[in-house]
């Protein structure tokens, strides 16, 4: 069986191995430094070694330590484009990670080169923030993969474009998740590039329009399995990195999106409704102790696999939409960024856009076909009790919501205090310290006869 080999930088807990290896794909090695991902490597892939900094790979392919790939994948750090990180962005040296992928790409098509072997697919993952970058991190980004000289610069980067460079072509469309059978909202930037004799538009773009969208009409209150069950919204806000440590802090605690309320009890998601958000199947994070922070960074600092299954079929399958993104194409015309003559820009975003031959492309956040998840799928109805948040907890979030004069979901703010208004500040205060040693006999039905169910 022939199969395209690959490469993975920034690994993670590998969403595109999860993806991507019965696709046609088959992953020589991977680079990550962080402890708990690396052990879920080592746990889930024992047999594909992880040659850990990524700053060594460019020397270990020069003097032939590793395969040269086909393909290589990664998301180098958001954090400094993230508009929830330090927005330094090339200032940063995890910024700086970023030319650093570049540097990889550059030794890796030296050495296949060498062998005759054509130029490397490139399959980059990136938080959309990259694109308001101030220090155009993404113009720099761009322009050393296509082989300028300088960086581009323009006013605005689209959410959709393509640039034909000098070494490579590439093209970007930004998409979200949560229209690939996931209920959760998660809008990422996803790079493709390859020689020049490769048009990646062929396969990040799509013939047709963007599926005509219905709103969500999920269910928001249902019974799985004999529970009760609320949520807030038929899907969540996208999934951050900090959530086992700040899910009572962030604006996703207050419209909702990342609780549920089940049998009249509160509770925050759980690592593994976290793995099936994003895709991964159940218990994928779940090592011997393995502490849920850990579990919930890994999983929120990682991709949707659902939309990297899509991209790699297209890849594997090799489709050939024939868009022809032209400069000669006079539909483009008003498309241009005219840099030089030897570097224009188009910005494919804000469709519909139409081809000189009539044809439609679709570069939208939408695919031409939509597939919706649903939150019922998602619950698993066997929360540990340490994920239940206490009517103290309920009251602290109400007192924050009204210190900070903060917006909340009416039906949530209705949960909250039903809640807290149950239980005295006395029995708050016992509840809480059974629930800080972890002392019950089984979760907790409902506020109302949770009392009984207490063993001290």
């Amino acid at each position: 069986m022939s199969y395209i080999d690959v490469g993975s930088v920034c690994s993670g807990i590998e969403a595109a191995s999860v993806a991507l290896e019965d696709k046609g794909f088959k992953f020589q090695w991977f680079s990550e430094i962080e402890n708990f991902p690396s052990q879920v490597l080592q746990n889930k892939y024992p047999g594909v070694p992880n040659l850990g900094d990524m700053c060594e790979i460019p020397d270990k392919l020069l003097n032939n330590e590793i395969n040269a790939p086909s393909m290589i994948c990664g998301g180098t750090p958001c954090q400094a484009f993230s508009l929830a990180g330090w927005k330094k962005g090339l200032e940063d040296d995890r910024g700086n990670l970023t030319l650093k992928f570049v540097e990889i790409i550059e030794s890796n098509d030296l050495i296949r080169k060498q062998k005759n072997q054509s130029q490397t697919i490139v399959f980059w993952e990136n938080v959309e923030g990259v694109l308001k970058d101030k220090t155009n991190a993404f113009g720099s980004f761009l322009a050393s993969l296509a082989g300028f000289d300088e960086e581009i610069k323009i006013k605005k980067w689209p959410q959709a474009g393509v640039i034909h460079g000098v070494k490579r072509n590439i093209a970007w469309r930004v998409i979200d998740a949560k229209y690939f059978g996931l209920p959760h909202q998660r809008r990422r930037l996803y790079v493709l590039a390859g020689g020049t004799n490769y048009y990646p538009e062929d396969i990040l773009f799509e013939k047709g329009s963007a599926a005509n969208l219905n709103a969500y009409e999920g269910k928001l209150k249902f019974k799985k399995d004999g529970q009760d069950i609320e949520i807030f919204r038929e899907y969540t806000d996208c999934l951050y990195s900090a959530y086992g440590t700040k899910w009572n802090g962030n604006a996703a605690a207050y419209n909702g999106s990342l609780f549920v309320s089940q049998n009249g009890r509160l509770r925050r998601l759980t690592p593994l409704e976290c793995e099936r958000l994003m895709g991964f199947p159940d218990n994928y994070t779940d090592l011997p102790k393995a502490r849920p922070t850990n579990r919930y960074k890994a999983i929120g600092n990682s991709w949707a696999v659902p939309v990297i299954e899509w991209i790699g079929n297209r890849i594997a399958s090799n489709v050939a939409e024939h868009l022809t993104i032209s400069n000669s194409d006079f539909s483009l015309l008003s498309r241009q960024i005219v840099i030089d003559k030897n570097k224009i820009v188009f910005d494919l975003s804000n469709g519909p856009i139409f081809l000189e031959n009539n044809t439609q492309i679709n570069t939208s956040e939408v695919p031409v076909n939509i597939k919706l998840g649903n939150m019922e799928e998602i619950i698993d109805i066997h929360a540990p009790e340490n994920f239940y948040i206490s009517p103290a907890g309920c009251k602290g979030i109400l007192r924050r919501k009204q210190e900070r004069n903060l917006n909340i979901n009416p039906r949530l703010e209705n949960v909250l205090n039903n809640i807290s208004s149950e239980w005295s500040d006395e029995k708050i205060e016992k509840i809480s310290r059974v629930q800080k040693r972890g002392r019950f006999s089984e979760p907790l039905k409902s506020t109302k006869d949770s009392e009984l169910q207490l063993t001290f």
